[in-house]
């Protein structure tokens, strides 16, 4: 009976020791397909903008990823682990919201472009015109200036389009109908235009 016991025993250890090892083996080593892929997921949202529309999304991934490679040099490969995971999500989420973001930035500044198209036309029209008219030179060089500083807003934000860089056409762009339409205005305003357009 105390032999069957003691293999028994022994038997146990033996199994719980096994175990232990399997155990330490399988959580001793840093999780590298799980960081792999969350590097994967950040370079697609990367490629797909994320970085400048889904700005906190995306540094949540590229800071989650960080703290993974801490904690794997760190050998608390159960914390890289999660850090991963979490990485990835947050990396996919941004790709998703980025796609998002652009098509409703793009579809607004290509809006904007077609509500100024035609009325800054008009102004460069009448601003030619006005230069054979009798304005005043100090009035007419600075309608001049204005008209000529928003065609190089709206050019670069026709470039801006073109690149996809659907962020910076707002700020190109914000102001620039009700600064037209000043220009428009004061031209109206001017008895010598007003004169040259009775004559055309």
């Amino acid at each position: 009976m105390t032999r069957r016991l003691r293999s028994a025993r022994l038997i146990f250890a033996f199994f719980t020791a096994l175990f232990a090892a399997l155990l330490t083996t399988a959580c001793g080593e840093p999780p590298g397909k799980e960081m792999n892929q969350a590097q994967v997921a950040i370079d697609a949202a990367r490629a797909a903008g994320a970085d400048k529309y889904a700005a906190t999304e995306y540094g949540a991934a590229v800071e989650s990823l960080k703290r993974s490679e801490l904690a794997a040099t760190e050998r608390d490969f159960r914390l890289a682990l999660n850090n991963a995971l979490e990485s990835r999500e947050h990396a996919q989420n941004a790709a998703r919201e980025a796609a998002d973001t652009k098509a409703r930035l793009r579809g607004s500044a290509e809006r904007s472009m077609a509500e100024i198209a035609p009325i800054l036309a008009e102004a460069n029209t009448r601003i030619q015109a006005a230069q054979r008219a009798r304005i005043p030179a100090p009035v007419l060089r600075q309608l001049q200036n204005e008209l000529a500083a928003v065609n190089a807003a709206v050019q670069k934000a026709g470039a801006a389009i073109a690149a996809d860089d659907y962020v910076s056409v707002g700020a190109l762009l914000d102001g620039a109908q009700s600064r037209i339409e000043k220009v428009l205005a004061e031209l109206d305003a001017t008895p010598s235009s007003q004169s040259a357009r009775r004559r055309r």
